[in-house]
């Protein structure tokens, strides 16, 4: 509400006849009629409570400035601050009740004088009106611009200013850099008066030479961290002693470099002969084992003609004549590494745990190679027959040699790291010698070898065996690494199916092979393995894959088949069937037809013939590897095929 002036000011002189003051005060009043009007038609609406009185009014104005000056310079209105606006609003509404008051007495005085003169008053009363109609646009027109503002200022207090904030944090961080840049300058200043006032010193540190770490190719790894030494001297004093001990340290590490040529020279010539003897045992060892092998096929193919022609009636002379054999082949044999010796009755003792891991880890056709393992190591005697405490799945004992207390979990253990070693190798099968051995020197070394070996030099080898130890022992300062003959060593008590599997049919090796199987189902591994993408009948696969375990199919003794009826056209062709009635030896196939239509519906593998009953070892047997029985003469056997 604007101030309302309490003196008039005018260049004209006043009159003392009260009446010639008639129109402007007419005039005045009505303007002040009108603003009082349209400033309480503004405050009804604004407030949505119809009409305020003029204190209430007042003090809305007050503090909705108050707000408004707070959001502007970002200060607050303090009680004295109130206390003098409120003061200043009484004052103003004193004055303005005091020329109300005034106005209506001299109203009051010449009412007579406004009565005598009607045109005069109509006169005035038009120009009043029209003054009133500008002054109700013009109240209009501030009354809009009010409340525009009025809204702008409720949104404004709507939005959180985040904005200040920021800048606010901004200006913190801001100082906090230059606090931190000022104290930086500060220490910097403080650290160069320091170092004017006293003497430096000079620090020597003598750092060996680094040594590269070893690949991480082994069981047991050993790391060492060689200590530096810090020697502070006072140059003034002590510059001459560093010199000398510079000296001293050039002339270390020359006697170092030649002590290493020196040594490196020695382990070549030691190479270099240890090469030359093992190939010399090795071929050694070729040729016996061909010859011993040449008389073995010779003899099976002069028992077998023997056979033909005498019958049961040379049934004597062919037992001697393969006793001869066996003595002639032991004695091409005796002296070769690769010689088949007896496992002891404590590996053997261990056969049952051997077969329960490798079943464990997917390796149970290799039984017969981690007996010869166990027989290498330890021949089946301490608690860590396996020697397995220092691969790295050994985590219950200390990774130190023979700290397994625990000869089940050694095996365990040393199981589960050859899996390992098959796998790097890429090995699938025992029959696959060249990456056998490589698996086998895995074993020993570390699977790190098999790595290295394949890299370098494609495979194993009885050279790369021998430089590979001579290499870590040296990169680790130690006398010796390992087992280079360790192949050698392992398999002379692994037979791989004998070298009598041609004259007796190797039937042994495939009923060990499908024992292994027992209580596997579904036969995933075995269809899988033939090439079938989804589970077919498996009996056929089965039987393939035994086969193909043992080393019967590459060496030409059986077919791989998966229908039971290509089996048995492959076994008439080789006139090697039998039909029903026949006793068969352990190792033969045997077909069923269940149905008697004449086409063959299953097939097996005989583990053993007594009296009149035939014991079987069967894949997809109610879809599971299980062993069955049979009478001789069952209706439902169709015949065998011999191996």
């Amino acid at each position: 509400m604007k101030d309302i002036k309490t003196k008039e000011v005018t260049t004209k002189p006043k009159t003392k006849n009260p009446a010639s003051r008639i129109p402007k005060e007419l005039m005045r009043t009505a303007i002040l009629e009108s603003k009082e009007k349209s400033q309480t038609i503004a405050n009804a609406r604004d407030n949505d409570m119809g009409e305020q009185s003029p204190s209430e009014y007042a003090s809305g104005k007050v503090t909705s400035a108050e707000e408004w000056a707070a959001r502007k310079t970002g200060r607050t209105v303090t009680r004295a601050g109130k206390t003098a606006a409120q003061t200043s609003y009484e004052k103003i509404k004193q004055r303005a009740a005091s020329k109300k008051e005034a106005e209506k007495e001299t109203a009051r005085g010449t009412g007579d004088t406004q009565t005598a003169n009607p045109a005069s008053r109509e006169a005035q009363e038009a120009q009043i009106r029209e003054v009133q109609i500008q002054e109700a646009q013009r109240q209009k027109v501030v009354s809009d611009a009010v409340k525009t503002k009025e809204q702008k200022i409720r949104a404004a207090r709507e939005t959180p200013r985040i904005q200040n904030r920021q800048e606010i944090a901004e200006m913190k961080q801001l100082s906090i850099r230059e606090q931190s840049r000022k104290k930086e300058a500060k220490d910097t200043v403080r650290q160069t008066a320091i170092r004017q006032k006293q003497p430096e010193t000079i620090r020597i540190k003598e750092k060996p030479r680094k040594q590269p770490e070893p690949k991480t190719i082994q069981k047991r790894i050993i790391k060492t961290a060689p200590q530096s030494a810090k020697i502070s001297v006072q140059p003034e004093q002590k510059l001459r002693a560093a010199s000398s001990n510079a000296l001293t340290a050039r002339m270390q590490k020359q006697m170092e470099r030649r002590a290493a040529k020196q040594a490196a020279k020695k382990a070549a010539l030691q190479t270099s002969d240890g090469i030359r003897r093992i190939q010399k045992t090795a071929r050694a060892g070729e040729n016996t084992f061909k010859a011993a092998r040449a008389a073995v096929e010779v003899a099976a193919k002069t028992v077998q003609s023997m056979m033909a022609a005498l019958g049961a009636a040379g049934a004597v002379m062919v037992l001697l004549l393969v006793i001869m054999v066996g003595i002639i082949g032991g004695a091409a044999f005796s002296g070769n590494s690769e010689s088949n010796e007896a496992l002891s009755q404590e590996v053997l003792s261990y056969t049952a745990t051997i077969q329960k891991y490798a079943n464990q880890y997917g390796i149970p056709e290799y039984v017969s190679v981690i007996q010869a393992i166990m027989m290498q190591e330890s021949g089946g005697r301490g608690t860590d027959p396996m020697q397995s405490s220092e691969c790295p799945y050994n985590t219950r004992y200390s990774n130190s040699p023979n700290a397994i207390q625990d000869a089940d979990y050694s095996i365990q253990v040393g199981i589960q790291y050859y899996a390992d070693c098959l796998k790097e190798a890429g090995c699938t099968s025992p029959q696959d010698m060249d990456k056998l051995k490589l698996s086998l020197q895995g074993y020993n070394y570390g699977n790190g070898y098999i790595t290295w070996a394949i890299r370098k030099y494609g495979g194993y080898s009885a050279e790369n065996a021998l430089q590979f130890s001579n290499e870590q022992a040296a990169s680790h300062g130690w006398s010796a690494y390992g087992d280079p003959e360790y192949v050698p060593h392992v398999l002379r008590y692994y037979s791989s199916g004998g070298l009598f599997a041609g004259l007796f049919g190797g039937n042994g090796q495939i009923v060990s092979v499908a024992l292994t199987q027992l209580g596997n189902e579904g036969g995933q591994k075995f269809w899988s393995w033939y090439g079938f993408d989804s589970h077919v009948a498996w009996c056929a696969c089965f039987a393939s894959w035994c086969g193909d375990q043992a080393g019967l199919i590459e060496s030409g003794k059986m077919p791989k088949f998966s229908l039971c009826d290509d089996g048995i056209a492959w076994f008439q062709s080789k006139g090697k069937w039998k039909s029903r009635g026949y006793s068969p030896a352990p190792g033969t196939l045997i077909f069923f037809d269940w149905n008697g239509d004449g086409t063959s519906d299953h097939v097996g593998i005989v583990e053993k013939t007594e009296g009149s009953t035939v014991y079987t070892v069967e894949g997809n047997s109610s879809n599971a590897v299980n062993q069955r029985s049979y009478d001789i003469n069952n209706g439902t056997i169709m015949g065998y095929g011999i191996l």
